[in-house]
């Protein structure tokens, strides 16, 4: 975590000088150091952040991918005047244990165009759609094959 608040520190002053460097590791030093004594924060902590980032970041990339393919979807729809909208409320297990888990993946459906989480109680979500293929095999989808390889 360290690291990563003094290289956004370094980016946000835009350049680098040695008094920039030295005010940046010492405020850097001193809020993770807060954050240890307050926020419950732990060198554990960073190293589990660490292993799951590389992992995270796929998962944003897929679901900025996601949802411009959905949105280029919902356009069509809405524009073509033969197709109209056939909604459609489905209800599936995603297999997470985890509840944060679920919660990222319900949030990850609401964000992409055409489909709602309506209600999300431990891996079962209940999940409404402009049309019946957009809540196709959400079992199996991008999100949940990619949230299962979060570390438990």
């Amino acid at each position: 975590m360290p690291v990563i608040m003094l290289g956004l520190w370094l980016l946000l002053n835009g350049r680098v000088t040695v008094e920039i460097l030295l005010i940046g590791v010492a405020v850097t030093l001193l809020v993770w150091g807060l954050m240890l004594r307050f926020l419950h924060w732990s060198v554990k902590l960073d190293l589990k952040i660490l292993k799951t980032a590389p992992i995270f970041l796929v998962y944003l990339l897929n679901l900025l991918r996601e949802t411009l393919v959905a949105a280029v979807r919902v356009a069509v729809l809405a524009l073509s005047p033969g197709k109209k909208p056939d909604p459609v409320v489905r209800e599936f297990s995603s297999g997470l244990e985890s509840e944060s888990l679920n919660v990222i993946l319900a949030n990850s459906i609401t964000l992409t165009p055409g489909t709602i989480t309506v209600r999300q109680e431990g891996d079962r979500l209940q999940v409404h759609a402009l049309r019946k293929e957009y809540a196709e095999n959400l079992e199996d989808s991008s999100f949940v094959k990619l949230l299962r390889r979060f570390p438990k």
